[in-house]
């Protein structure tokens, strides 16, 4: 995050930010429960810890702050206070475009050269509006005392968390779940009408939490909290929309002005006092925002996990990319990590960081790897994003070949079902509304199977209307499909598990693929740019315009993309040999004893996990169904015992 003290240099953290709104609690009362809220999450900022109470018209505020410093590591701390008007701020993030902000406050006065200070000015001048100036990943609260309200912020793509609750009349907030939990008064309850939501799509979109009463406040929103009344409000200030393309566009233009986004999205995130390291796999995503920050920081530590299981191991592709490109990293460190069956130790502990219940098998590498850099770097960057935001999945292909496929000849129709052999059945299911297709062919469990799982009907809307995009009808089928891929997987899963393992590690990530001027950019691209199903090839542009910039050698830009997963159905499939931990679950009482999920189907279910036909690219089998009974009994055994 970043933050300052009244005085100093700039300086900036990761963190982790909370509050508490009463009108019945005292001082001492609420610093107390601050003090909790913040040991709670002090992974999240173990450098510092500070809490402040303010009065209010019908009580007290306050706000507490814990801080992992970044820049300038010997100055200030927040919350931190304009002496004006007696505005507070506290932020969880990093404002990346700062520095450029500043022209934007001719006549302010600053104390110090750091990002917080120049939002809380932004705000001092624009109100809510000064959000659609800053570039970067943040969560935060601003007390306004003049107008008496209180506001709280979240980025464009909800890179960092903000939740909130009420109780008893007091509004609390933070930035993870446990420590409202903790402190709030309520009793802890499940949220029982998401239980078939999270055992169709592997994880929670929307505001909901699997928590009764605690919500997300939703990404590239604010919330203004009136506290003359005690009402609140929420407004959505940024939606990605995808109904701009302009099919025009020349691919020369394009490349270059991608290239020019792309490189400065980098540039910007390499700022920090601290030695910046990067993620990398196999594809080409990680792959040129290493090859970026190489070019800036030629002795890059660069982390990587490998995997026994050949199919899922990507580290030999990683060293043919380190080795063709030796040029640019002949002063990089290469560090790995084994990802293999013992890992599935790790688990209690990652749906405690967690906190919701997700069930992709990739939690498990995310957690290592961050583990792993966490313990030689404070700051990395990651490739992160380009998949939703340029089309980078195959499901991506499959909808434009269905698209193409009734205006084809018998001859492209025919190529079509050779290169997509799953393409014929996915047409026969194919909803006319993007959003109910949207992961046809990936629901975990049907309807039919919910119900003996459960025992009792999931309610009709398993996608929570409030997870779903603003569609104009106007989108390419494509376009329409990113759409709700980018409001609905992308934050409440791919960025919700960097962000919550990351920070379990005391780690900042940073991800260039979401710079938001590099979203809208993709959002007026022609489809074909995006993807080519004839190729069989996606991310059209950023490959081009990868080898066009000498950003990729050209065999490491055309590299076939391999799907990041884990071998659970090879793991899963001898439960003799698995952790005590899983051993219980699959073999024992566990699930019985917690008379949540119909256990004689979860063992039923274990019992025919087979390797067989299960391979990276497999979408739903057994051992996912498995896996993920297996991660609600672990998230149901820690937080209601």
């Amino acid at each position: 995050m970043t933050g300052f003290l009244v005085g100093h240099q700039r300086t900036s953290f990761m963190c982790g930010i909370y509050g508490i709104i009463s009108h019945s609690l005292d001082k001492g009362e609420i610093l107390a429960r601050l003090r909790e809220m913040g040991r709670i999450q002090r992974h999240r900022g173990p450098d510092d810890q500070r809490e402040i109470t303010v009065s209010t018209p019908k009580g007290l505020l306050g706000l507490g702050f814990v801080r992992l410093s970044i820049l300038d590591l010997e100055t200030g701390m927040q919350p931190i206070m304009c002496p004006e008007d007696r505005s507070v701020i506290a932020c969880n993030g990093q404002i990346y475009n700062y520095i450029e902000l500043r022209s934007e406050l001719p006549n302010v006065s600053f104390v110090s050269k750091g990002d917080v200070e120049v939002a809380l000015h932004l705000y001092r001048a624009k109100g809510p509006q000064f959000l659609q100036s800053l570039n970067g990943m943040y969560a935060g609260a601003i007390l306004d005392p003049l107008k008496e309200k209180l506001l709280l912020f979240r980025d464009r793509f909800g890179i960092k968390p903000l939740y909130y609750t009420t109780w008893g009349g007091d509004f609390l907030f933070s930035s993870e779940i446990k420590p409202l939990l903790a402190v709030s008064g309520q009793a802890k309850r499940l949220n029982q009408k998401r239980l078939g939501t999270f055992f169709t799509y592997r994880y929670l979109p929307g505001e909901e939490t699997m928590f009764d009463n605690i919500m997300r406040l939703p990404p590239g929103s604010y919330l203004e909290y009136d506290l003359r009344t005690n009402r609140y409000r929420i407004t959505r200030y940024w939606e990605y929309r995808l109904d701009r393309e302009n099919p025009e566009l020349p691919l020369e233009e394009a490349a270059e002005k991608f290239h020019l986004l792309f490189t400065d999205a980098v540039r910007i995130r390499l700022r920090s006092d601290v030695e910046v390291g990067s993620l990398l796999s196999g594809g080409i995503d990680s792959s040129a925002v290493t090859s970026r920050v190489a070019g800036q920081y030629p002795e890059v530590q660069i982390f990587t996990v490998a995997f026994d299981e050949n199919p899922y191991n990507e580290l030999p592709l990683v060293r043919e990319f380190l080795e063709s490109n030796k040029g640019r990293f002949s002063s990089a460190v290469l560090r790995t990590d084994l990802c293999g069956r013992e890992s599935l130790e790790r688990l209690p502990g990652i749906v405690r960081a967690l906190e919701d219940p997700i069930s992709l098998g990739t939690v498990i590498p995310t957690d290592l790897i961050c583990r792993l850099a966490g313990e030689h770097v404070k700051v990395v960057l990651t490739g992160e994003g380009a998949d939703e935001i340029f089309g980078g999945y195959r499901k991506f292909l499959i909808e434009m070949a269905a698209h193409e496929y009734s205006n084809s000849s018998r001859e492209k129709k025919k190529e079509l079902e050779r290169l997509y052999p799953e393409l014929a059945s996915y047409l026969r299911i194919r909803e006319s509304d993007p959003v109910k297709r949207y992961i046809q062919s990936e629901l975990l469990f049907e309807r039919d199977q919910l119900r003996r799982l459960l025992g009792r009907e999931s309610p009709t809307d398993l996608i929570p209307r409030n997870a779903l995009p603003d569609l104009s009808g106007d989108e390419h089928p494509l376009n329409a499909a990113l759409a709700v891929e980018s409001r609905f997987r992308l934050p409440d899963y791919v960025i919700l598990r960097l962000d919550k393992l990351s920070m379990r590690h005391s780690l900042e990530t940073r991800t260039p693929f979401l710079d938001y001027r590099l979203a809208e950019f993709a959002a007026t691209l022609p489809v074909r740019f995006k993807v080519h199903p004839g190729l069989g090839q996606e991310k059209m542009l950023c490959r081009y315009a990868f080898e066009k910039y000498a950003v990729l050698d050209r065999a490491s830009a055309y590299r076939e993309k391999q799907p990041f997963t884990i071998p659970l159905a090879d793991w899963l499939s001898d439960p003799g040999s698995l952790p005590d931990i899983i051993k219980e679950i699959l073999l024992g009482d566990m699930v019985e004893k917690q008379g949540i999920l119909n256990y004689k189907m979860v063992k039923e279910l274990a019992g025919r996990i087979s390797v067989r036909d299960v391979h990276p690219n497999t979408l739903v089998s057994t051992a996912d169904q498995v896996f993920a009974a297996m991660m609600f009994t672990l998230w149901y055994g820690e937080f209601f015992g």
